[in-house]
């Protein structure tokens, strides 16, 4: 969805993402450091909370959005009546209407709920739930190394907040013709990559025409919400576990870790990795 419900959203007085604040360094010199913010955002859904998660009060649109796409709360962005951005003093909600189907559908999810959750596993009931698979991955673009080299190098360039704070994880959509990279930051992972995907949604941009590329380890959750994203390659800086590993093989997806410039490893699906013109083979 386009419409202006997402975009008036952002314009509320909102916290900032930095502050200043003093500090001593180790000679005992007082003087002032960026400092990344954090606060509460409450996700709720006609008028219930679904969730709340520690996050940078930037790019609240995008989260809400994209939250509701990479937990299966929404299945497209049309699904979204009306959204409204509420800061209050001890954090902001994010108000979110949605139409009847969907609305019935987490009505239907909420009925077994257990309780509020943390980072990435939020109305969860069940440990299959947390171990879901979605629709594999079936078409997607390919990158060579010396792509992926330059994916990390754009991402480490455009990490405003975390280049002030050193606080932040960052999360970008790097497209092999393309130079420029969608990337949203945030002092959570999980949250960083839910942005990226509600930034996606709202520009109308596809997941299978290129990779997310992470700052972070890669977590299984990490790659269910690449799933959604519907992209077939994921690039993290730091190394997966072995259940992201799993999951991504069994998600169609290529997963790419330990990523230090045009040095790598991959671990599933490498025939999406182009080297000397042509793929490589399967494990």
């Amino acid at each position: 969805m386009h419409g202006s419900q997402f975009e008036v959203g952002d314009r509320v007085s909102l916290p900032p993402a930095s502050v200043a604040l003093p500090r001593h360094n180790s000679r005992g010199v007082r003087d002032v450091r960026i400092i990344a913010e954090e606060c509460p955002v409450a996700l709720v859904y006609d008028g219930t909370t679904v969730a709340v998660v520690m996050a940078t009060p930037a790019d609240l649109t995008d989260l809400a959005l994209g939250f509701s796409l990479t937990e299966g709360i929404i299945h497209d962005s049309s699904e979204v009546e009306e959204l409204t951005i509420i800061p209050g003093p001890d954090g902001i909600e994010l108000r979110l209407w949605l139409r009847r189907d969907p609305g019935r559908r987490l009505k239907e999810r909420r009925r077994q709920l257990v309780g509020p959750t943390g980072c990435g596993l939020c109305g969860i009931d069940s440990l299959r739930q947390a171990v879901r698979l979605l629709r594999p991955v079936r078409h997607s673009a390919g990158l060579t190394p010396q792509q992926i080299g330059e994916a990390i190098a754009t991402l480490t360039h455009s990490q405003t907040l975390n280049h002030q704070t050193h606080a932040t994880h960052a999360a970008g959509f790097f497209t092999p013709d393309n130079k420029s990279m969608m990337v949203r930051e945030d002092v959570g992972r999980h949250n960083a990559l839910d942005k990226l995907a509600g930034a996606l949604a709202a520009d109308g941009t596809f997941g299978f025409g290129g990779a997310v590329i992470l700052t972070s380890r890669i977590s299984v959750e990490m790659v269910q919400k690449t799933a959604a994203i519907g992209a077939g390659v994921i690039v993290g800086m730091s190394a997966p576990t072995a259940l992201a590993v799993r999951t991504a093989a069994a998600s169609g997806i290529t997963l790419v870790g330990i990523a230090r410039g045009s040095e790598f490893e991959i671990f599933s699906h490498p025939t999406r990795i182009i080297n000397d013109g042509s793929p490589r083979e399967e494990a």
